[in-house]
């Protein structure tokens, strides 16, 4: 038994046969990948090669440093880098041959001037801001940059971007005024390729899918149609170990608080896995594991290294020290935590901790 109190099993055929769905639905236009937060919290070194290998070529990430990271595991690679060109950002892209994602006039401006000075119509991607109000061009910077063709003529721009606010709800009108306002923009700005869709907006249909699609917390498991039954492969597994089994009676109190009153006679199992593993804190006295296909509530507050069960109705030779109850997992896929945790399955994958004992499977993991 390895020395880790949980385990996080992580299937890459999953994220793989993930990819091929959601490339199935384009048509002509392009998949790509977003692999930002160390691959969604699941592992960028064992998730970019197996995308890599199921045939994907872009990767967007959010920061330089993701992309550097990510150059060196995919020499080959077409690497967007999302948070921009900050001042010095343009020396690391030059050396590591990222693509920035220019979200400004002072970032476009100071791109076309390093292109002049190099003499090389140097690759970026151009972010139009079309109802985020976030990151990317504002109507009146569109309005200038597409009569001035003095600052985009030295660059060689390969993605007009934009990002949906509203594509995990189909019925908001708010994604058809952004298509329309997308499409306005790529008819006056020059580019390669147009991309607009990322996860859920690939199922709004063919005329969000433009060129190119970023698909991102889709390919992890997570239902980009809520709502709806999930069209995605489950990915992940998390696991925690059984520390001990007690059984107690009323009126005893469980865990920090004294949050949950014991009413009855029952066994509790004390579980090696807390927040400081990801596993939240608000999923006290709300989350369920399973053991074994028995269902086992969470009592009492999530600490930081240990939850408690509720096995009354878990056979007992099921629950014993030692033994693995599924937190997250095929019985309580992702969606259904997230939910009882009071957030979304982007922030639960993000925040899974390296504590685990990490087990690849699929996808030539080793």
């Amino acid at each position: 038994m390895a020395a880790n109190g949980a385990v996080l099993t992580i299937d890459l055929d999953a994220i793989v046969a993930n990819y091929a769905a959601l490339q199935s639905k384009l048509g002509d236009a392009e998949l790509g990948a977003v692999v930002k937060a160390d691959a969604y919290g699941l592992g960028i070194a064992h998730v970019a090669p197996a995308l890599w290998q199921a045939g994907c070529k872009s990767f967007f990430i959010a920061t330089p440093r993701e992309g550097v990271g990510l150059r060196q595991l995919l020499p080959d690679a077409d690497i967007h880098v999302l948070d921009g060109l900050l001042p010095g950002w343009e020396e690391i892209a030059l050396a590591h041959g990222l693509v920035p994602v220019l979200n400004t006039l002072n970032e476009i401006g100071r791109w076309s001037r390093l292109c002049r000075d190099q003499n090389d119509k140097l690759p970026a991607d151009i972010q139009v801001d079309t109802g985020m109000c976030r990151l990317g061009l504002t109507p009146e910077n569109v309005a200038t940059l597409a009569t001035d063709d003095g600052t985009l003529g030295p660059i060689a721009v390969d993605c007009l971007i934009s990002h949906l606010a509203c594509s995990d709800d189909a019925a908001n009108p708010k994604n058809e005024e952004q298509r329309a306002a997308f499409a306005d923009i790529a008819a006056r700005l020059p580019h390669r390729r147009a991309s607009l869709a990322a996860s859920s907006g690939i199922f709004l249909g063919p005329g969000f899918h433009f060129d190119l699609a970023r698909a991102g917390v889709a390919l992890f498991g997570v239902n980009p149609t809520p709502g709806k039954p999930n069209p995605m492969s489950q990915v992940i597994r998390l696991q925690g170990r059984i520390l001990q089994v007690r059984s107690v009676d009323a009126p005893q109190t469980v865990g920090y608080g004294a949050t949950h009153r014991v009413d009855h006679k029952c066994r509790l199992a004390t579980v090696a896995i807390g927040y400081a593993d990801g596993y939240m804190r608000s999923l006290g006295n709300s989350g369920i594991a399973y053991i074994d296909g028995h269902k086992a509530p969470v009592v009492g507050r999530v600490s930081m290294d240990l939850t408690t069960l509720d096995v009354t109705d878990v056979p007992e030779n099921l629950a014993q020290p030692g033994a693995l109850a599924d937190m997250i997992g095929s019985d309580n896929p992702i969606d259904d935590v997230a939910e009882k945790a009071g957030t979304i399955g982007y922030e639960l994958l993000t925040r899974l901790g390296h504590r685990f004992q990490r087990t690849y499977v699929g996808g030539g993991a080793a």
